[in-house]
């Protein structure tokens, strides 16, 4: 088998970005609407019919060959454009049973029939939606912009990543048997952080969770007789209190795990003991070999407990779902996210110091159990919108982190024009930065190295001189400087006493980003420290290993296991002159449509929000 393809070179990736970027303006529009409609019209896992069609016609005016109904509901869109690397990019397109409470304009009232036949309400609480939206904005890009790269671009809406199960399905059907076998695989997933920013971690960027149905059979009887009967819902109980001391008792305290007993259901009257219960059980572990120790516990205590009551049918076990944890290949990760530290800037790319015990079945697509797995890299797009940020609770980006609404969370509002530029913008310059190219660009607007744009400039800084768009204002700048509270992040160069550690006091680590402050003031911008006056080939050779060796030596091969908050915490008892200090400030009037309220919880009384923006507009007014 051939090596595995590493990033090209930042800087090119970053201004051959900045070529394919000067599109976005045009396409936006088109993507935030077709990020409304998905938002409005949820589908469940497995009955994304709707969405799929949806993403198919995208891919087809975008020149792809397109194939439909793979494991089910999923698309496959392919984009050949000469010898180079296969890059897969990847969506989930799948809702939650959940009753929308955002109050955003263009919320969602969908219900549906689930697997088991009741009636529930569907929400995109988990951000599939904007998943989905910015893979198909990112085809439209690369399809818009082949004369900078080549290679070819396999685009996967996946359905069922709520079950576990979507991914599997796929491979099942022949994904990459029909389809060709990638040579990277890159996904993203919004989270809780402030909207805009980029997380990356290498390695367990997540956890692994399995869930377990238990049918516990009893012998059923009069309430006013219990001795004649096996109670089933005394079982049960036991059952749930013993499971309880799995994780206190029976797993090392270095270790990360959580047992959760989520259902729990007997019986139809009061004076009847029937003659089963029934309970479904949810684990979480950061590695392999404690999600074993997690499922070997609960098939002991059940069959135990049911042992221990004189009970004489043994109890029912099944894993119904389950995925292993998400280990973002080590090498592919710090070219991605040298490649994003490059295009965005510093401040806008930080490093996770702990993995999320949150799961995802993206790690199936990289075959884990291969003998030449497919390396992958994937990573978070924050969501929350910057107003809400302020207001949340807390005195550290952690404690914030806990008290904003996250995903599947009925009140999971991103802000959406930066949610959606960030995450836009990530994927299409990671894939280009995987993509080849023979060191020409051959688009009919080259970038000489005159007009080469300084780092970070294609998103979020000024546009280009050359600049075929009419807007004066900045490319892609998702974070427009209001005249009053900024919602964007924190301009750099600004004081640093209110502005929380988070993670070792390292640089661009762990949180202790400006975008994490919960204040800041608006200092005068030194030209000299300026990424927009940067030269970037200058910037790029002394800064491209050194983001790529920090990645390496520094963050590679941390442990899975919780990180000491007390050594993550250190920077808070530093002076204010020592903290870390933000950057100069960014100006410039927002692209696109306007980027409508923010919504981060339940909305107040009388809140202007309510105002249903102009980009709540029915399909015909979004699809190419």
């Amino acid at each position: 088998m051939e090596a595995v393809p590493h990033a090209v070179d930042p800087n090119r990736a970053a201004q051959h970005g900045n070529v394919v970027m000067r599109l976005l303006d045009e396409l936006f529009p088109l993507v935030e609407g077709f990020y409304v409609d998905l938002h409005k019209n949820p589908e469940l896992s497995h009955t994304e019919h709707r969405t799929a069609s949806s993403v198919a016609e995208w891919l087809a005016r975008s020149g792809y060959e397109v194939h439909k109904g793979i494991g089910g509901t999923g698309v496959v869109g392919i984009l050949r454009n000469g010898p180079g690397p296969t890059v897969m990019l990847r969506a989930d397109m799948d809702a939650l049973p959940l009753e929308e409470r955002t109050g955003l304009p263009y919320a969602s009232t969908a219900r549906a029939v689930n697997d088991e036949g009741a009636e529930v309400p569907v929400m995109h609480a988990c951000g599939h939606d904007a998943h989905t939206a910015c893979l198909v904005g990112a085809a439209d890009l690369l399809s818009e912009s082949r004369g900078e790269w080549t290679g070819t671009v396999m685009v996967v809406a996946q359905p069922g990543e709520e079950t576990l199960d979507g991914a599997q399905t796929m491979l099942e059907d022949g994904l990459f048997d029909r389809f060709g076998r990638p040579d990277v695989i890159l996904g993203q997933h919004l989270g809780p952080q402030p909207a805009g920013l980029i997380a990356h971690r290498a390695g367990v960027i997540l956890g692994a969770s399995s869930s377990y149905r238990v049918r516990v059979h009893g012998e059923g009887g009069h309430a006013s007789q219990p001795n004649t009967t096996v109670d089933p819902v005394l079982i049960a109980a036991n059952i749930v209190t013993r499971l309880q001391g799995v994780v206190s008792r029976e797993v090392s305290p270095s270790e990360m795990a959580v047992l959760t007993v989520g259902r729990i259901q007997a019986g139809t009257k009061a004076n009847i003991i029937p003659d089963e219960a029934y309970l479904e059980i949810n684990t979480r572990a950061l590695n392999d070999n404690v999600s074993a120790q997690l499922e070997a516990a609960i098939e002991r205590i059940v069959r135990a407990e049911a042992a221990a009551s004189g009970a004489t049918r043994e109890p029912d076990v099944e894993r119904f779902q389950s995925a292993g944890v998400t280990l973002n290949d080590a090498q592919s990760t710090a070219d991605v996210a040298a490649v994003h530290h490059a295009y965005f800037g510093d401040d806008y790319v930080i490093h996770l110091p702990d993995p999320s015990p949150a799961t995802e079945d993206f790690s199936y697509f990289g075959l884990p159990d291969d003998p030449q797995p497919i390396p992958y890299v994937f990573w978070f797009v924050g969501a929350t919108p910057h107003d809400v940020w302020e207001a949340a609770p807390g005195d550290t980006p952690y404690e914030k982190m806990g008290n904003v609404p996250s995903n599947h969370s009925p009140f999971f509002a991103p802000a959406r024009e930066p949610t959606l530029r960030a995450g836009l913008a990530a994927i299409t310059v990671a894939a280009l930065s995987y993509l080849g190219s023979d060191g020409h660009v051959t688009s009919a607007d080259p970038v000489s190295e005159a007009s080469a744009a300084p780092v970070g400039a294609a998103f979020p800084g000024p546009a280009p001189e050359e600049s075929p768009l009419d807007a004066p204002a900045p490319v892609g700048d998702p974070f427009p400087e209001p005249p009053a509270a900024p919602i964007g992040p924190p301009p750099t160069g600004a004081p640093a006493s209110d502005v929380p550690a988070f993670g070792p006091p390292e640089p661009n680590d762990a949180y202790d980003s400006a975008h994490l402050s919960s204040s800041w003031s608006e200092p005068e911008e030194d030209p000299a420290k300026s990424t927009h006056d940067a030269d970037m080939d200058a910037v790029m050779e002394a800064q491209d290993d050194e983001h790529r060796q920090e990645w390496r030596d520094g963050k590679v091969e941390e442990s899975t296991l919780s990180a000491d908050m007390a050594s993550l915490l250190d920077e808070d008892d530093l002076p204010p002159e020592e903290r870390t200090r933000p950057g100069p400030p960014r100006h410039g009037p927002p692209q696109g449509p306007p980027a409508g309220p923010s919504y981060g919880g339940p909305p107040p009384s009388g809140s202007a929000h309510h105002a249903p923006p102009p980009d709540d507009q029915p399909d015909s007014e979004y699809r190419l």
